[in-house]
């Protein structure tokens, strides 16, 4: 059994080529061969976002605090609050990130797969986020 205690690993800083605005990633939980899951908690200021994006194994988001915006490639925007859970099937290509005025946090659960658990691609543009 391991015990990670709450604020023993350092905080990061959202890189600029994966998200827009100011988001603070925490990690929770790392993935543990065999096990393939880790966990982070993020956090995008007001505005914040991250790129278009996809995951080879899907992804799990917990909202636990503010208002956020998902979306789906192809699809509307959609308003997600605490207490939320948003599943995100591998492959699909999607975003998500706070409301223009309001922050928010959520949980994020995915799983490594060769390495990696994300494919990011371009930033969503003014156009498509609504402001």
């Amino acid at each position: 059994m391991d015990i990670i205690r709450s604020g023993s690993r350092p905080s990061a800083r959202g890189p600029a080529e994966y998200f827009t605005g100011t988001v603070r990633v925490d990690p929770l939980f790392p993935a543990k061969a065999p096990a393939r899951a880790l966990g982070v908690t993020v956090t995008f200021e007001p505005g914040a976002r991250t790129a278009w994006h996809t995951h080879p194994l899907g992804q799990t988001l917990i909202v636990t605090a503010g208002r956020g915006l998902v979306q789906r490639w192809g699809g509307p925007v959609e308003e997600i609050r605490p207490g939320d859970v948003v599943w995100i099937p591998e492959g699909e290509k999607h975003w998500h990130g706070a409301v223009p005025a309001t922050a928010m946090t959520h949980i994020a659960i995915q799983e490594v797969q060769d390495g990696k658990t994300a494919d990011f691609m371009e930033h969503v543009g003014a156009d498509q986020y609504p402001a």
